[in-house]
């Protein structure tokens, strides 16, 4: 009598030795491949990230200032830089101006992103290949190139933008206004730059998960005789939530330390109208030479930042979930 014969066979246990009763919940075996795999990259973050942040918290409790360059003492003080960065009057300038400007550049970068995205699935094999070699090109720039093409556009006297604005003859002439003499307009400088440059990431990456939404269903909404909001908020947005949710995380990790550029352009100027955390922190502590506070500060923005990225990788595995 073969296998299949006895399991067959009435009377007889069909239940396999080593199998799980019915009714009783299956346990999930647990692999330790993942965990192997995983291994070596985390050992690597937390020795690259993990001691300079360590290092950071232990510095921001030290009265670290340029005396301690010089004796090598760095006396323990506990809160105390924290609690002078708290009393200090910029503080909550810079928090705000820090988080209003982090929000517009993640809302700029999104909105514009998921345009070009949204155009470039429509647009025709050659057009949309163009497309994609203009936004890697604008993507490939480094920081410090970009950041000296825009001094040259919005340059007094020969400026590029000065020179176009001047020529409409609408708003006079322009040819000697320095664009970043202004808060207000010093900041739309860096948004705009900033945003050219995190604007290619995001289309590309939203235009990747557009092109695997099946065809199928737009044309099903057409036959239902839906518009396009009516379509992009049916169909277009649940796909794409999670890549969204991502890039949102990515946006707002990015747009939070953004350094370079202000740096490049006005270096906190002028009179302090474009200091985020980033820019107060490097000031204080190397301009300042007051060490100690710039790590506090630097450790206020990282659980600043750990806190808001928190709540958007939170939605991101939930929306995941989901799926």
């Amino acid at each position: 009598m073969n296998a299949l014969q006895t399991q067959a066979s009435p009377g007889r246990s069909t239940v396999r030795r080593g199998a799980p009763e019915k009714g009783t919940p299956r346990r999930r075996r647990v692999s330790a491949l993942p965990y192997g795999l995983l291994a070596p990259a985390a050992l690597i973050l937390g020795l690259v990230v993990g001691y300079p942040l360590v290092r950071l918290v232990i510095i921001s409790t030290q009265d670290f200032g340029l005396r301690a360059l010089f004796t090598g003492t760095t006396p323990y003080i506990g809160f105390a830089n924290y609690t002078s960065i708290w009393d200090d009057s910029q503080f909550t300038a810079v928090l705000v101006r820090t988080v209003v400007f982090a929000a517009t550049l993640v809302a700029g970068t999104l909105a514009i992103g998921l345009g070009v995205a949204l155009a470039m699935v429509r647009l025709g094999r050659r057009l949309r290949t163009v497309s994609t070699l203009c936004l890697i090109c604008a993507w490939a720039m480094p920081t410090v190139p970009a950041a000296l093409v825009w001094q040259w556009l919005f340059q007094p006297t020969y400026g590029v933008v000065n020179w176009l604005v001047s020529a409409v003859h609408v708003f006079g002439d322009q040819r000697q206004s320095d664009w970043l003499a202004q808060p207000v307009s010093a900041f739309v400088i860096i948004w705009l730059l900033v945003v050219w440059t995190s604007v290619p990431f995001v289309a590309l990456t939203l235009y990747a998960g557009l092109s695997q939404i099946p065809a199928e269903y737009y044309e099903a909404a057409e036959l239902d005789g839906a518009g396009f909001w009516r379509t992009f908020r049916v169909i277009t947005v649940p796909f794409v939530r999670p890549i969204l949710l991502l890039v949102t995380v990515l946006s707002v990790i990015w747009d939070f330390n953004v350094f370079n550029q202000i740096w490049l352009l006005t270096q906190g100027g002028p009179d302090g109208g474009t200091t985020t955390i980033g820019i107060w922190s490097f000031t204080k502590a190397f301009a300042s030479q007051q060490y100690g506070q710039g790590a506090a500060i630097a450790v206020v923005s990282v659980i600043l930042l750990a806190a808001m990225t928190g709540f958007w990788v939170r939605r991101l595995v939930k929306s995941g979930e989901e799926l």
